[in-house]
């Protein structure tokens, strides 16, 4: 995931409070401290990679803080972190009944025209979860299914919603509720589901799971996200195999991916998104690190803690962050200002880099001014900007 630490591990830096200073409200105070142990987990990792496992499956099944403020670093939590060497199936399930899902994609009060709450209340059926699972989770863009699948899945997953938060015991857990379901079998991407309530859902999202189309969406993103903006189709081949033969076992999705060829070609080309690139620099040089300012510098750079604009996610193209080099630049240089006066740069291009430092590189960070100007230039070495 990121290069290996200095002399030692990066390390946050103890709360201070200032007297008479209040508190940020508890949904804030929740979602900071959720985002600590986020990135305490991946500066302290020996080895990054199932944290940038975690990262890439958040971001595939993504909720917004901006919506569900308290929820979303718990949901990556509970909905993610434990599944990503598991099976996609289970991901899928969990990810699609977590509360966090729920509210962000509207199912909460989503009821079936013919449900008793439907007819009760006159309310009309939300496609929002319904339509991102078939178009962004599973199957993708464009491959087969129809609009009336959407309806039909979206009547489906009717009565998908949570226990009031006023609730002392059980608020804010999933629950199905029958009243809100729609009565009756649906037919999905031509198969018929009995009415079995909650488990009717259930039966389809396992059938999604199992889809050729699912192995071949999920076998391109990864391999995008992992390798290259325009990945191999050799590879992209192999990790829809992999996930097909494995029943969508994601932990030999991975070892698929690892020992792939096509994985590691000589040539760096895949720009580190914001957030890669600044746990880069805490692992790389041991630096101290406040919550607070590590969000800052990932919202300055356009990619805000479990903030994404769209159900889609964050992009993972180089196009997308290219610009925001210049920015980069100047969060180096705040950064290196702070820390360089205890660290050797030269030495850090050795445990950052090793044999992937140009001569350019290592001649620029020696030649540099002071401590800070040659950290500065190394975190915005081309080698340490990609992987």
């Amino acid at each position: 995931m990121t290069p290996n630490g200095g002399a030692q591990a990066a390390k946050p830096e103890p709360a201070q409070t200032q007297q008479g200073q209040q508190p940020p409200p508890l949904p804030v105070q929740l979602v900071q401290n959720e985002a600590k142990v986020r990135i305490e987990a991946a500066v302290a990792a020996e080895i990054g990679f199932v944290e940038r496992l975690v990262w890439f499956w958040s971001n595939h099944f993504c909720v917004s803080a901006d919506k569900a403020l308290s929820m979303a670093g718990a949901y990556e939590r509970e909905a993610i972190r434990p599944h990503v060497l598991g099976r996609f199936v289970d991901m899928l399930t969990v990810v699609e009944s977590h509360p966090a899902m729920l509210f962000y994609l509207d199912n909460l009060e989503s009821m079936g025209p013919n449900s008793v709450a439907g007819i009760n209340r006159d309310k009309s059926l939300n496609e929002n979860l319904a339509r991102e699972i078939l178009e962004l989770h599973t199957l993708g863009v464009r491959t087969g299914y129809s609009q009336d699948d959407v309806t039909r899945f979206a009547k489906v997953l009717t009565g998908w919603t949570w226990v009031g938060l006023g609730e002392p015991n059980h608020g804010g857990e999933f629950v199905f509720v029958k009243r809100l379901h729609e009565p009756g079998e649906q037919t999905v991407i031509g198969k018929t589901y009995p009415d079995t309530g909650v488990e009717q859902g259930r039966a389809v999202l396992a059938d999604l799971a199992r889809h050729p189309a699912t192995a071949g969406h999920i076998a391109y993103k990864f391999a995008r996200h992992f390798v290259a903006d325009n990945p191999s189709p050799s590879l992209v081949d192999k990790l829809a195999k992999s996930f097909t033969d494995t029943d969508g076992n994601l932990k030999e999705l991975a070892k698929t991916l690892i020992t792939a060829e096509e994985a590691w070609t000589p040539e760096r080309t895949k720009l580190k998104r914001p957030s890669e690139w600044i746990i880069c620099a805490l692992r790389l040089t041991g630096a101290q690190w406040v919550v607070g300012r590590v969000m800052s510098g990932q919202a300055l750079l356009g990619e805000r803690l479990w903030r994404p604009l769209a159900p889609n996610g964050f992009a993972d193209d180089e196009s997308t962050w290219i610009d925001g080099l210049s920015q980069r630049v100047d969060i180096a240089s705040e950064f290196a200002g702070r820390v360089a006066d205890r660290l050797d740069p030269v030495a850090l291009v050795e445990t950052g880099l090793g044999p992937l430092a140009s001569a350019e590189t290592r001649n620029t960070v020696a030649r540099a001014e002071s401590r800070a100007q040659a950290l500065a230039l190394l975190l915005m070495a081309p080698e340490f900007l990609r992987r």
